[in-house]
């Protein structure tokens, strides 16, 4: 823990740069602002749509990308990563200080989202259960999504495009046409557990089981072959 700390404190400090925290923020809130105005504009207050359609589908993978590429990527590409790789520190413990920053700093965007616009839209009896089975799938969901894309990030330089494709063309399009293909996608997980939890799901989603197996395969194993493959870096020194 005495390395572990420091490390996620100077990656979260890396992390808030006033244009990247801008764009974060502005990401978060955009539910928010939509639920603010379909409350003033008098529209249907209808929070498992929201819910579901903007953040976990849009929103939450978004800002879970931006985070889970830039802890442990950005540091690769610009080559800072050396640094702190030739230093006598296991890399287990890299990839664990990069993976909580990661996930905590996307559930520190998605959650209080999710709450304020469950509020804002709270027009049913049962709106305070489907706010806080929202809550509870983003948190686990956005942090598999993080862990899974800082993991992609130590492999490719890539790693925004290729999320982003896995994002929007498997889980946007794929992964609901082919029925079978659902428990491979973070997003149908994300739906099973706020499903379990009382919100009201369209079409069939995930198991509970499934869904929590799922998110903690991702999460457990991303950082595992995160460590293993930071645990390969070879740094070469000139010629």
């Amino acid at each position: 823990m005495t390395v572990i700390v420091p490390l996620a404190d100077v990656t979260l400090r890396g992390m808030l740069g006033r244009r990247r925290t801008i764009l974060l923020v502005l990401l978060a809130g955009l539910p928010v602002l939509v639920a603010l105005l379909i409350r003033v504009s008098g529209g249907r207050p209808d929070a498992d749509r929201v819910l579901d359609t903007l953040v976990v589908r849009f929103v939450m993978a978004l800002v879970a990308l931006i985070v889970g590429t830039g802890v442990l990527g950005s540091e690769i590409e610009d080559g800072t990563a050396v640094y702190l790789i030739v230093k006598p520190i296991a890399r287990w413990r890299i990839a664990l200080a990069k993976a909580i920053v990661a996930a905590g700093l996307t559930a520190a965007l998605i959650v209080p989202s999710v709450l304020l616009t469950g509020l804002l839209l709270g027009g049913r009896s049962d709106s305070m259960t489907i706010t806080v089975a929202f809550a509870v799938a983003c948190l686990v969901g956005g942090s598999a999504y993080a862990v899974a894309f800082m993991t992609l990030s130590v492999f490719t330089s890539r790693a925004f495009l290729l999320g982003l494709a896995y994002v929007l063309i498997w889980e946007g399009v794929l992964a609901g046409l082919l029925e079978g293909t659902k428990f491979l996608s973070i997003r149908q997980a994300t739906l099973g557990v706020a499903s379990a939890l009382g919100a009201d799901i369209s079409g069939d989603p995930l198991a509970a089981n499934v869904s929590v197996a799922v998110l903690a395969i991702v999460i457990v194993g991303g950082f595992l072959v995160a460590s293993w493959r930071l645990a390969r870096f070879e740094i070469r020194g000139g010629d």
